[in-house]
Formats: C-alpha cells, sequence, structure tokens
C-alpha cells in the first residue's frame, strides 16, 4: 500500500524476468558464493525454482489495518487486490481511508486513479517509478534473481540475503528463518510515497502453500521502525488465466474492482 495524500495509497503494505522454461543458473558473475548458497536455500524452501517460474499470472486480495506511522493511531481497513502477469503486467485496485486507487502498468508505461482524482492520468515522475520498482521487485521475479544476470545476490550478515542492481530502489534484505529458511523479514527503501523515501520491513508471522509455492497469509509492515500496518490474505490464485485485457481495463466508474468475499479462494 502507499500512504495518504494525493498521489499515495495508505500505510506501508501489500504488499510485485524469467520464462518458466529456463533451467540454467544465469546469475551475474559478481554474485558470492556466500550469498548464492544462502539464496538458493530460500528458493527451495520457498517452494523450488521449478515450481516458481512455473507461475505464469498471480492474483491476491489482502485486507489490512493501517496505522499512522507518527502517532501510533489507526487509520481504518485497507482492502488491496494485485493482479500479476509473468514478467511485468501489473494491476493493482485499492480501497482504503485516504488511499484508494487504481494502477496499470505494462512495464513501460501505464496509468493510474489517484485518491480524489475524476479521471485516470498517465504514469509518469514518481508514480512511474513507483510502478517500475514495483514490477522489478515483485517477489515472483526476486525469487528468480539467479536466472537473470542483472542482479547481484551476496550475503552482507549471516543469514541474511541481499539481492541487488545498483539501484538502491530495487535493493532487497532477506532474513531467513533459522528453523526453515523461508524469508521471515524483508528490507528496502519504500516508495510508497515517491517523495519521501524510507526505510520499510515487513515481517511474515504466517506462510500458506499454494500449489506447491509458498506464500505469506499475515505480514506487518514498519516504516522507519514504527508499525504501519498488518495484512492477512483473504484469497490467492494462480495460473487463473489472466489477460493483458483484464489486467488495463478502466473501471467506468474509476472505482477499484475487488473481489467479493464469496468467490472462489483458489488456495
Amino acid at each position: 500500500m502507499r500512504a495518504p495524500g494525493r498521489t499515495r495509497r495508505a500505510a506501508g503494505v501489500l504488499l510485485g524476468c524469467v520464462l518458466a522454461g529456463v533451467a540454467t543458473r544465469l546469475f551475474s558473475d559478481d554474485s558470492t558464493a556466500d550469498g548464492l548458497a544462502l539464496f538458493h536455500k530460500m528458493q527451495t524452501a520457498l517452494g523450488g525454482a521449478d515450481k516458481i517460474a512455473a507461475i505464469r499470472d498471480f492474483e491476491q486480495q489482502v485486507r489490512a489495518t493501517a496505522w499512522n506511522g507518527n502517532t501510533g493511531q489507526v487509520m481504518g481497513s485497507v482492502t488491496k487486490r494485485t493482479r500479476w502477469v509473468r514478467p511485468n503486467l501489473l494491476r493493482v485496485d485499492q480501497v482504503g481511508p485516504g488511499s484508494t486507487y487504481v494502477l496499470f502498468f505494462d512495464g513501460q508505461s501505464g496509468w493510474e486513479v489517484l485518491p480524489g482524482a475524476n479521471a485516470a492520468s498517465v504514469l509518469e515522475g514518481g508514480e512511474l517509478k513507483f510502478a517500475q520498482v514495483y514490477v522489478r521487485t515483485f517477489r515472483l521475479n526476486v525469487w528468480l534473481a539467479d536466472r537473470d544476470p542483472s542482479w547481484r545476490i551476496s550475503s552482507p550478515s549471516p543469514g541474511v540475503v541481499r539481492v541487488a542492481d545498483g539501484d538502491i530502489a530495487h535493493q532487497l534484505d532477506f532474513t531467513l528463518d533459522p528453523a526453515t529458511s523461508l524469508p521471515g523479514k524483508t528490507t528496502n527503501i519504500s516508495l510508497s510515497d515517491p517523495a519521501n523515501p524510507v526505510p520499510s520491513e515487513e515481517v511474515v508471522t504466517e506462510w500458506e502453500t499454494v500449489e506447491g509455492v509458498h506464500q505469506a497469509r499475515k505480514w506487518s509492515v514498519y516504516r522507519r521502525g514504527a508499525l504501519v500496518a498488518d495484512a492477512v490474505v483473504e484469497t490467492t490464485r494462480l495460473n487463473g488465466g489472466l489477460r493483458r485485457a483484464d489486467l488495463e481495463a478502466r473501471p467506468s466508474d474509476l472505482r477499484p474492482v475487488l473481489r467479493k468475499a464469496a468467490e472462489g479462494q483458489g488456495r
């Protein structure tokens, strides 16, 4: 999610390229042996590279409680629906206090309906950067970083995997659970508000398995150490046959399109 305001979409959450048939590791020569070893442990724990790569499209709806990171006050409930088609088609529909928006991005360009707007606008400036980072760091892409030579994989400290490409906005640090090797904490720089990038941490408290791949089911988001969101997944669907036309269709009333609670869970 993104922070409230003219261009933002609620306090901190929610949570983002390789063909499925690629089998050879293509990681950057700059990657380190210890980093790759940890990354592969994490990748195996998540379900394995081949199962991750076999995910062609992803849909998830999440419900969250948002807090003001400065005052600790509850801001309200947020619902976010994310749809993604490999490698870089993205649609986000979100409803929340001061944070209702719709976004479409195809890897190069797109549009969005900002909070309070009466028309869709072309992605540009900080809004375009937000969408680019969202797709670049989308977890089903990053979990295959060893197949993309533009990423460098290293380990800055014991039990931590860093995936980076030279742009600090793309850098992700995964702290692995010592018992399961799953990425229990992800640290990055949030562009929820592109004008004010801040350190962000996502801490997973519960996992679920969907078609053989582990997905976070419950997590909390912290910005500068302050809690800004607690999230729980309502539904996750993989390989549901999403098409570009589904993602880029603009709602006639400019309102986000959410799944009804009674619709199929897919997990």
